[in-house]
């Protein structure tokens, strides 16, 4: 028997609403009022999932880039692994997970979620630390900082806009990817979109929860992008 199989029934399919009129809607506020508690709740969910595997995710991307910008040889092999990763598709991904940790948790979606933005953490992390000019490296070691003190006042805040750029991407493709774990009954919005083909195709179901997807990731888009603005002030004074 799969780990499918055995996976708690979702929520979904929400009951369809009886005066949507005629025909399948793609949209129906009736469907929303009906539904608001769950779609909150599914809402509130994918929200969680996606910062929590974002935020574990750079905290294991930085040092890797670090490593691999220190000692240089190591960047070929982070880069690959991190790279054979994210190329495991993600359904084989979550079947793999899911016996080893259950089903009963959202731990087996959560890591898969890890895995798949380390990729583009560790290259853009890196990129922006490579990109800290090698004269202000000697200006700061010819000051008297050491590697660990140049680190942090120095190349971590100078690479902030590359760090801060894969934050934005990795966030942004992680909000997509919560969604598969609708397969476990741990997909948040995805449960909405696999309920609505589940129930007779239901176009407002999976209209709602896709719309809702797109408008989460644009918001957490902007909101990192005011937060890079407000980080790295000299970047806007640069292309005034």
């Amino acid at each position: 028997m799969s780990f499918l199989s055995r996976a708690p029934a979702p929520a979904w399919p929400l009951a369809a609403p009886a005066d949507d009129g005629p025909g399948n809607p793609w949209f129906s506020w009736r469907y929303v009022h009906d539904n608001a508690s769950e779609i909150l709740t599914a809402l509130q969910f994918h929200a969680g999932l996606t910062a929590r595997a974002v935020i574990i995710a750079l905290i294991v991307a930085l040092p890797l880039a670090v490593v691999s910008y220190w000692w240089r040889p190591l960047t070929g092999p982070i880069l690959a692994l991190s790279g054979v990763l994210y190329t495991i598709p993600s359904l084989a991904l979550l079947a793999l997970l899911a016996p080893a940790v259950g089903t009963t948790s959202d731990t087996s979606v959560l890591i898969a979620l890890v895995l798949y933005a380390l990729l583009v953490l560790v290259r853009n992390s890196l990129a922006g630390l490579t990109q800290v000019p090698g004269e202000v490296r000697d200006a700061a070691a010819g000051m008297g900082y050491g590697r660990f003190g140049r680190l942090w006042r120095i190349e971590l805040p100078l690479a902030l806009p590359g760090i801060l750029t894969g934050l934005r991407l990795a966030t942004v493709s992680t909000v997509a990817l919560v969604t598969v774990g609708s397969l476990i009954g741990k997909g948040g919005l995805g449960e909405m979109i696999l309920g609505g083909f589940r129930n007779n195709f239901y176009k407002a179901e999976i209209m709602t929860g896709t719309l809702l997807c797109v408008a989460l990731a644009l918001v957490l888009d902007l909101l990192l992008a005011g937060v890079g603005r407000l980080l790295t002030p000299w970047t806007r004074e640069r292309k005034s």
